[in-house]
């Protein structure tokens, strides 16, 4: 019997050895940690896709934010240890795509019939130089998030008109002034990308998307920096957030603030946090109604061997596809990138339960994509400081503003040689 016993054994080994073998593995990074709601839902879509596909693994390795996938590739890279398909933030990937570092997509992409099903808007994020570098999965815009409850004890029946500077900032400013002594702030400061909002609002931008002109220093962005600056200076917003954007949201998810401009992709957290409280609003327009389309799609690195490169988009795919993108959506907030997502039953039931989770949808009608040349990975790496000096009065904003713009033109100007 042993001896039979062993022989079965080995003959079970043997059988499933060549499907052992015949794994093929992608080493995929990504910014969605397993602990928050977006982590979970990717989870889920992996899952679905491994048990579609047995013979693909998908190592998903949560590296950090978008900054901190940036610095870790740069650093893998010239190492031999980048990963096989990565996140890309929608105005970071153009650096990469530059330097042939990732693979041009258009031809997949071309004869995929998930082409033709995704939305005008997700589909231009991917492209830089007329061709596609990245398939988008998760897409956003900034919202304002308002916490009622913090509104009424504060003295408001009804939220008040919360469209521009002067609304938001007014509101701010009688919440700070009845609740602060309770620990509970205006609002939050602004993260970059609620700032780069914010001066989309205010008719100007950062670089223009089109002509690549560096706008830091005109006008109407001087302006928009100016009133951010205010919040901080003038005790609405916490200076703690200008230093770590992260611990601002968490005084916003404990209820310790009024309002907090974010990524749409929030809206799981902060539903999660505040239940019934929230309310979710339009981002201001102060000058005219503009927003930037934000988020990431996944990129395959041009280092990764063909049958894995092979493996990866077919994981790109399946994460685009209605179904996936329909447990996105509804766990996130992030915006659907299928055109047949909101057929999908949990889509549908978030659209008609979840208060608030098409207000990024609705804003689609004045979102637009942003610039992606290789500079902007520079600029927007460079901002954080500039902000911080400004917003906590070490330095005025107009001659900040012309330093960093002459800087940035300096250094649009190198990448480009």
């Amino acid at each position: 019997m042993k001896t039979l016993s062993a022989y079965l054994l080995a003959g079970a080994v043997a059988l499933m050895a060549p499907a052992a073998f015949a794994e093929t593995t992608v080493e995929f990074w990504h910014s969605f940690a397993d602990d928050r709601e977006n982590g979970k839902a990717l989870a889920e879509i992996i899952d679905n896709f491994e048990a579609a596909n047995p013979d693909i693994h998908i190592d998903a390795q949560f590296i950090g934010n978008y900054n901190d996938i940036v610095a870790k590739l740069q650093a893998a890279i010239p190492a031999r240890r980048a990963p096989d398909a990565v996140i890309m933030e929608v105005t970071r990937y153009g650096l990469f795509a530059d330097r042939g570092v990732l693979d041009d997509l258009s031809e997949q992409l071309a004869n995929d019939p998930l082409s033709g099903d995704l939305f005008n808007f997700a589909r231009e994020v991917g492209v830089y130089q007329d061709k596609n570098y990245i398939i988008p999965f998760n897409s956003s815009t900034p919202v304002l998030y308002v916490n009622k409850d913090v509104f009424e004890k504060a003295g408001y029946a009804d939220l008040p008109p919360l469209v521009t500077y002067d609304e938001i900032k007014t509101a701010a400013s009688k919440i700070t002034d009845t609740l602060g002594g309770e620990d509970v702030m205006g609002m939050t400061s602004p993260g970059q990308f609620a700032r780069w909002g914010l001066i989309m609002s205010n008719d100007s931008d950062l670089i223009d998307s089109k002509s690549g002109d560096i706008l830091i220093d005109s006008p109407n962005t001087v302006e928009a920096y100016e009133w951010m600056a205010s919040l901080v200076k003038d005790g609405v917003a916490s200076p703690d957030g200008v230093t770590d954007e992260s611990s601002d949201k968490q005084v916003f998810l404990s209820g310790h603030a009024g309002m907090m401009m974010n990524s749409t992709g929030d809206y799981g957290d902060v539903k999660k946090a505040l239940g019934d409280d929230v309310v979710v609003l339009r981002m201001p327009c102060n000058k005219v109604c503009s927003v930037p389309i934000g988020g990431a799609g996944i990129g395959i690195l041009s280092s990764a061997d063909e049958d894995v490169k092979n493996a990866a988009y077919k994981f790109i795919s399946f994460a685009a596809n209605p179904e996936s993108n329909a447990i996105w959506f509804a766990a996130t907030g992030y915006m659907p990138i299928n055109k047949k997502t909101a057929d999908q039953s949990r889509a549908a039931e978030a659209i008609a339960n979840e208060e608030g989770i098409t207000v990024a949808i609705d804003q689609l009608d004045f979102a637009r994509g942003r610039p992606r040349p290789p500079v902007v990975t520079w600029m927007r790496a460079n901002e954080y400081d500039v902000w911080q000096a400004m917003a906590l009065g070490t330095k005025d904003v107009q001659p900040a503003l012309d330093d960093f713009a002459a800087r940035t033109r300096e250094e649009a100007d190198r990448l480009s040689k």
